[in-house]
């Protein structure tokens, strides 16, 4: 074997994988268990056997916020949870479309829409489906991003208009472990969620879907989540780090902080390079608050190539020139397969926009113009509003 960290596990795994097997549960909770110094490094060399030395960004955009009736415990849209966002219904398809080109620009390889509710419900809300069809084509027809769609549970007929309409991608996160699902969520079902991903698979969707670390799960749950993930054949794992919302359940449970440490998240992003060699592991939600700014490039040594930059679904995250930056820190390039664009121009940009915020003197300043700018909060300034890990790649 070329490559060896002297640790057995960790090692045999290695040489299982790059030989082609698919490792198992007991695989994942030994490796789990490993020092973390052994784990990144090895995952590392399995994305780079499989993969390449990029980095693949997506954004999104809240398409439709708030009010939603299902009762996630971790999520501060539901009406079953007082958190003080903003809420509005569907965006017209202009601005749905605006906010792709933002993306677009700032170097997104895909673009999410994503909207806050249990499914879009194309017989209960034919309208809405229509209009979230119309956005569809627009980001299709006028940009180069690839399209993809966060619409809650579907039927096998709304899975394959969406397919001819050309979504690309389906996210449906399953959140967690089977077990450890009922403790988040009373409203549907893990089985729900993962029928879902079965009929967007079907109709001929790439699936998206993945997980929030730190909501009180264990190292097991963690490993699960990533066997059910494997089972049911996605290729992009976006892994979100819990940022506990006040008022939502668990907000007050857990207070502000996440039940997960550095160590922790950096261990499962490299278990989940194991268990999925093929696939985009991607790190999403929650990022800035769970990692220090000198911990953020750690998982893209630990397996990951993926990143969500830009806002998330209520609270904005970093800017496309941070997460350049990330990028390059890890000693990685972004992915540039879908949309060309140049690195040096999202800098330049952004750095323009930190200098007209220093000098605007307005407390309503308006936002940069750049991916960042489509989440809203109520609660102050978002960028210092605690908020919730996106439900899409999220």
């Amino acid at each position: 074997m070329v490559y060896s960290t002297g640790n057995t596990t960790v090692d045999e795994a290695t040489e299982r994988v790059l030989a082609g097997e698919q490792l198992s549960r007991r695989d994942g909770l030994a490796l789990i268990a490993q020092p973390v110094e052994d784990l990144a490094p090895a995952a590392d060399y399995v994305r780079s056997e499989f993969g390449d030395d990029t980095v693949d960004a997506c954004s999104i955009v809240n398409a439709k916020a708030g009010n939603c009736a299902e009762d996630c415990g971790f999520c501060a849209q539901s009406v079953h949870f007082d958190t003080g966002i903003d809420t509005y219904g569907l965006l017209d398809p202009e601005e749905i479309l605006a906010a792709a080109k933002r993306a677009e620009r700032d170097g997104a390889q895909r673009f999410g829409i994503v909207v806050a509710e249990k499914g879009i419900d194309r017989e209960a809300r034919p309208e809405e489906w229509d209009r979230v069809l119309e956005a569809i084509r627009l980001v299709r027809d006028e940009t180069d991003v690839e399209v993809d769609g966060s619409l809650g549970i579907l039927t096998e007929e709304e899975a394959e208009i969406l397919v001819e309409e050309g979504l690309n991608h389906y996210n449906h996160n399953i959140e967690t472990s089977p077990n450890f699902f009922p403790e988040i969520v009373d409203t549907h079902s893990f089985e729900d969620r993962v029928r879902t991903l079965e009929i967007a698979k079907e109709a001929g969707m790439d699936l998206c879907a993945g997980v929030i670390l730190g909501m009180g799960e264990s190292p097991t749950d963690r490993v699960d989540a990533a066997i059910a993930l494997h089972d049911v054949g996605v290729s992009s794992v976006p892994v979100n780090v819990l940022n506990p919302v006040a008022g939502t359940e668990l907000g007050e449970k857990l207070g502000d902080t996440a039940d997960i440490s550095t160590e922790e998240i950096v261990k499962t992003i490299a278990v989940y390079r194991f268990l999925h060699p093929d696939a985009r592991v991607r790190l999403t939600g929650g990022r800035e608050v769970n990692l220090d700014v000198d911990e953020q490039h750690l998982p893209f040594e630990a397996g990951a190539d993926g990143i969500l930059t830009g806002d998330y679904l209520t609270t904005h995250g970093n800017d496309a020139a941070d997460d350049l930056d990330v990028i390059e820190r890890a000693g990685m390039e972004p992915n540039m397969d879908a949309n060309e664009f140049d690195p040096d121009e999202v800098r330049t940009r952004a750095r323009s926009d930190e200098r007209s915020d220093e000098t605007d003197g307005d407390d309503e300043a308006l936002e940069p113009d750049t991916a960042v700018g489509t989440a809203t909060s109520k609660a102050g300034d978002p960028r210092n509003d605690r908020g919730e890990a996106t439900n899409a790649s999220d």
